[in-house]
């Protein structure tokens, strides 16, 4: 086979890990593909209105955007820089707020949408030399006698040394191959979408806990310089039997709704675009890899989404999986080592699921009306409230800058990548 068709990365899936892996790989002496059947739309094909798909950042993911050179196009566009937290107890009185001037910083995460931050990682990737991208999709993988065998379906065929599925929750490398996972759930769904409110945001990222689950309201912008701004994404989880009544409301009845779920706390809702709903599913790999293959971000993990943690994992396993290459590059040691990708399971596997078995534990305790949890919990949120040592370690871990960093999480390289 030609070269071209031997890559020493394939990387099936162009969406933010998958990207930023390849994006991280672009200086090293190796050959990497990226296939994904649709490429991600250009600025000039974005409608105006905002993208229903947002993420919250960390400053870890800010740090691995900005140390692949992404970042600079990301600030360029309408995002939005969060400096507050407030969340309560819709059911009593808890409440926690977080500042990030008691971390010392200006911010504690941003609000982008996510064809932003796709986008600025496609334009790294253009510009990478050894990545090649291939707009089509994966039909099957079999076992050659060198590796594995990727038939595409543009009828190619793709021998590569190293196989990363990125390819998100419905991840067809993971289900080819047989990974095992532990799977469940929630029996509720979330719908998403942006709403206009009567009062300003103030740059806090808000979330109240429900009795059918959390609604949060996050901080967008119109400009990137805006000040006050009246916008915000919404991601609001309910049980699946309480979605259809709530999607099939008219704007009208839907504004009231939601306004009267998140007690008003930004006045009313005045507006509101299309809406979109999703399953919520609680998905792990028992393992991240195989003989010649590795998963990463959602066809690795899927999590709750009340805490926004989903894609900064998967920036971070994309993040270690390059360096774990870059370190075999470093010492001539050949990509179908094994030891490459156990040393990349050990790293984020016990991170990961710290974060899973942590959203899932806020999930059930939030999700209960037993009047002793519901008593215990806001005493707790209370108490926390109240010692900055906790609420510090909280902060570190929802800003992403603790545990095992990557140095592209770094604030700053502390080496060449």
């Amino acid at each position: 086979m030609s070269e071209n068709n031997s890559p020493d990365v394939l990387i099936v899936g162009a969406g933010m890990a998958g990207l930023t892996l390849a994006a991280a790989l672009a200086p090293l002496n190796i050959n990497v593909c990226i296939i994904d059947p649709a490429k991600p739309a250009t600025p000039d094909q974005w409608p105006a209105e905002f993208d229903p798909r947002v993420s919250a950042l960390t400053q870890a993911t800010e740090s691995i955007l900005r140390n692949l050179g992404a970042w600079e196009f990301i600030e360029q566009q309408r995002v939005a820089p969060f400096a507050h937290m407030d969340v309560w107890d819709g059911d009593g009185t808890g409440n926690i707020q977080f500042h990030a001037n008691e971390a010392g910083s200006d911010h504690l995460g941003h609000i982008v949408e996510n064809r932003i931050t796709t986008h600025a990682l496609m334009q790294q990737v253009e510009q990478a030399a050894n990545v090649t991208y291939r707009q089509t999709g994966l039909e099957k993988i079999l076992e050659g006698e060198g590796g594995w065998q990727i038939h595409l379906s543009s009828g190619e065929t793709l021998e590569p040394t190293l196989l990363i599925g990125a390819d998100g929750a419905r991840s067809r490398v993971r289900d080819q191959l047989g990974f095992r996972c532990r799977t469940w759930a929630y029996e509720q769904s979330a719908i998403v979408t942006t709403v206009q409110t009567e009062r300003p945001h103030e740059d806090c990222a808000r979330q109240i806990f429900l009795e059918s689950g959390p609604l949060a309201f996050l901080p967008l912008r119109e400009q990137s310089d805006q000040r006050n701004s009246h916008t915000c994404s919404i991601v609001w989880s309910l049980w699946d039997d309480h979605i259809q009544p709530i999607m099939a409301l008219d704007d009208e009845a839907f504004k009231q709704r939601l306004g009267q779920a998140f007690e008003h706390r930004l006045g009313n809702i005045i507006a509101t675009d299309r809406r979109y709903s999703f399953p919520l599913v609680q998905n792990h790999a028992v393992d991240y890899i195989q003989p010649g293959v590795a998963l990463i971000g959602d066809a690795a993990h899927t999590i709750h989404p009340l805490a926004g943690q989903g894609i900064n994992l998967g920036f971070l396993d994309a993040a270690v999986l390059a360096e774990e290459i870059q370190r075999a590059v470093e010492h001539e040691l050949p990509l179908a080592d094994f030891s490459i990708l156990r040393r990349f399971q050990r790293r984020r596997k016990p991170h990961n699921l710290m974060m899973m078995s942590t959203m899932e534990g806020f999930k059930r305790l939030f999700g209960s009306d037993i009047p002793p949890l519901r008593v215990a919990r806001n005493l707790g949120m209370s108490f926390f409230n109240r010692h900055s040592i906790i609420k510090g370690q909280i902060m570190a871990r929802a800003m992403g800058m603790e545990g095992d960093l990557p140095q592209l999480a770094q604030p700053a390289l502390l080496a060449d990548f």
